[in-house]
């Protein structure tokens, strides 16, 4: 298969991945072919944790952070370094990687919200939210209810956020950021804006990491902003059924009434993509710091009375 100017092997195509779509290993791996031009400007330079499936979803899936040995050396990986001394990441610069990858049984790349050249100050900030479990009363509207009430928040302290589907169960709100903050400031400004949305709606929202605790509220997952922590990449296929992708969205986009968390996958994501550009291009360019906006948050948390 030749992808750029790469020329690679791409072995046991018709290995079943999705069993319940009949998606395929060389599916998967076509699909990031042709979406390179989608996914890389989203992971280029930034570490990434590798979610493998050899045998597809119905097999053992695991984690993969250091690169291993038998990876060619063309394949870009840096220095991480970690408490207990340091390891060599994979980093997604080209098309030629991500179908390599795909031919490893990795189905979903999982990225920093920092870059290799400054690990510690994050460019970009997470929100996570999930509705309740299998039960409970919460539907999808609800997280749509919440991501549009923490747009308002984070719009109000002047930040620029952008939602996108998770492929699995919610939604996720990404903030680009300056990198003058390092994560121990990033992780703090995100758990008290989180807690100024709770204070402002006990009833329908909850930071309480506790399943059994939450009941039907929408839990505000914050605590991806920490270094070495990922966040599964824009574009990216789940390990889930139907071959979801997590797809950035258009906020005019989150009232439609077909729009659930596994809308899009491997077999309508470029249908859309014809139809419209990646809602997220050029995000960088809204990059703000958090010394005036963390300001202003715990101004209006001393007025709700939330925050010390």
């Amino acid at each position: 298969m030749k992808v750029g100017r790469r020329t690679l092997e791409v072995s046991n195509r018709d290995k079943v991945f999705f069993p319940d779509a009949g998606i395929t290993k060389g599916d998967l791996v076509d699909y990031y072919h042709r979406a390179a031009g989608l996914l890389l400007p989203h992971v280029r330079d930034r570490p990434v944790a590798m979610h493998r499936f050899p045998d597809g979803i119905d097999g053992q899936g695991f984690y993969h952070k250091d690169v291993p040995d038998h990876f060619p050396g063309w394949i870009r990986n840096e220095r991480v370094e970690k408490a207990d001394g340091h390891l060599r990441q994979l980093v997604i610069d080209d098309a030629a990687t991500l179908v390599y990858i795909a031919n490893q049984g990795c189905i979903t790349p999982h990225v920093w919200l920092s870059r290799v050249d400054r690990p510690d100050h994050p460019d970009r900030m997470v929100f996570d939210l999930d509705p309740p479990g299998e039960g409970a009363r919460a539907t999808f509207d609800a997280v749509r209810w919440t991501a549009r009430r923490l747009r308002e928040l984070l719009e109000e302290l002047g930040l620029v956020p952008y939602v996108m589907t998770s492929g699995s169960k919610g939604l996720h709100l990404h903030v680009p950021l300056d990198r003058e903050a390092d994560f121990d400031d990033v992780r703090a400004f995100a758990m008290d804006a989180a807690d100024l949305l709770v204070a402002r709606h006990p009833g329908r929202l909850t930071r309480e990491q506790r399943k059994a605790k939450r009941g039907d509220r929408i839990y505000l997952d914050v605590m991806r902003n920490a270094y070495a922590q990922t966040t599964v990449a824009p574009y990216a296929v789940r390990a889930r059924t139907g071959a979801p992708v997590a797809t950035p969205l258009s906020w005019d986009e989150i009232g439609r009434a077909d729009l659930h968390p596994r809308r899009y996958g491997i077999a309508n994501l470029f249908r859309r993509m014809a139809q419209k550009q990646d809602p997220w291009e050029g995000m960088g360019r809204h990059a703000r710091g958090l010394e005036a906006p963390a300001r202003d948050l715990k101004r209006f948390g001393r007025d709700a009375g939330s925050l010390a």
